[in-house]
């Protein structure tokens, strides 16, 4: 009997093998449909590597000049803050790409960066200004350097007013991403025309970074007096180049241009051909004498620091002045004529 149990079990595992092998071997079915055709891709130039545009820039031998001149650079030596998002947006890394992100807005409707700001300072470095190429085919988009912004920028101080540099000398627009910071902050407002001002803030002014907004010919205290004041954007530097093309040109003697941002004697030289342009002289004279009045009205320390108090509206108006083109740190070039102007009819407020 126990034999015949046996026997019986061993058919039984033969016939589910091949009850399995039936059914594990369909019968093919008619063939389905083809599937759409791929885009062809851009043709290749005939003996050159597809990768070899890319290496021209993302090598060591591209890398390593860019990153000794940049260790030279106010950007790479600039304070980092961590804790107030309005600092943070321009002196924290992350805080300046939280920042373009529109992730964070404040009260007054401005991006900003996080408001809980960033438990680490986070100096600015490479990956603040640069991510990735919004395009590769740079023949016909043009080369934006992955640069994180080339978008124009609506403004601290007044955001109905977009700055947007774009000329034959930086078609793309590439100097927007320096406006970002180089602007005036929401912080203070500019002293009007008749009333006393408090000055409230050692930092009273554009701070920190009024370049943009003296390229433009705006924002400051415009005091009537003898100079007229030049229109918005007429000014030379702001029709006919940029912050690009003045700050990172080709360098004179290793220490300047590019990634420096020290303006070069032959990015100037090849406008200027005939030497260093005379609408800014005068300039240092001025400034200085504007300086020694405002100590005298007592509205600025010999520090620069501008000092706390009510002034009358005069001397408000000038110390504005004054310490705008003080944090320009141009000497006037970024916008010779409005700078002259708003030097001479300050100093002319005063001493009248």
């Amino acid at each position: 009997m126990k034999t015949f149990g046996f026997i019986r079990f061993l058919l039984l595992v033969a016939s589910a093998t091949f009850m399995v092998q039936c059914t594990s071997d369909p019968i093919p079915g008619p063939p389905g449909a083809d599937g759409i055709d791929g885009i062809d891709g851009i043709d290749g130039m005939d003996g050159v590597d597809g990768t070899t545009s890319c290496i021209n820039c993302h090598s060591n031998a591209y890398r390593e000049p860019i990153l000794l001149a940049y260790s030279e650079s106010a950007h790479a030596n600039l304070r980092s803050f961590g804790a107030s998002a309005t600092c943070a947006r321009c002196h924290n890394d992350q805080g300046f790409q939280d920042y373009l992100s529109n992730l964070y807005i404040d009260s007054l409707g401005f991006a900003t960066a996080n408001p809980d700001g960033y438990d680490v300072p986070d100096p600015i470095s490479c990956t603040t200004c640069h991510d990735m190429h919004r395009s590769f085919n740079f023949e016909e988009d043009g080369n934006d350097k992955a640069v994180r912004s080339i978008t124009p920028v609506d403004l601290f101080l007044d955001p109905d007013i977009t700055i947007d540099i774009r000329n034959a000398s930086d078609e793309l627009g590439l100097s927007n991403l320096c406006v970002n910071c180089h602007q005036p902050r929401n912080q203070y407002d500019i002293p009007g025309p008749t009333a006393d001002f408090e000055i409230t803030s050692s930092r009273f002014g554009p701070h920190h970074g009024p370049q943009s907004t003296m390229l433009e010919g705006i924002f400051g205290a415009n005091i009537s007096g003898a100079l007229d004041y030049p229109g918005r954007g007429s000014a030379g530097h702001r029709q006919g180049s940029s912050c690009i093309a003045c700050h990172m040109g080709p360098t004179t003697n290793g220490s300047d241009g590019g990634h420096t941002w020290e303006p070069t004697t032959n990015t100037c030289l090849n406008c200027h051909t005939g030497g260093p342009p005379s609408e800014v002289d005068g300039f240092e004279a001025d400034f200085d004498r504007l300086r020694d009045l405002l100590i005298a009205a007592g509205s600025i320390a010999p520090d620069s620091s501008a000092v706390l108090g009510v002034f009358p509206a005069n001397v408000a108006q000038a110390t504005w002045n004054w310490r705008m083109l003080m944090e320009d740190k141009s000497m006037g070039v970024h916008n010779p004529n409005y700078a002259k102007a708003l030097l001479k009819n300050s100093i002319e407020a005063l001493e009248n």
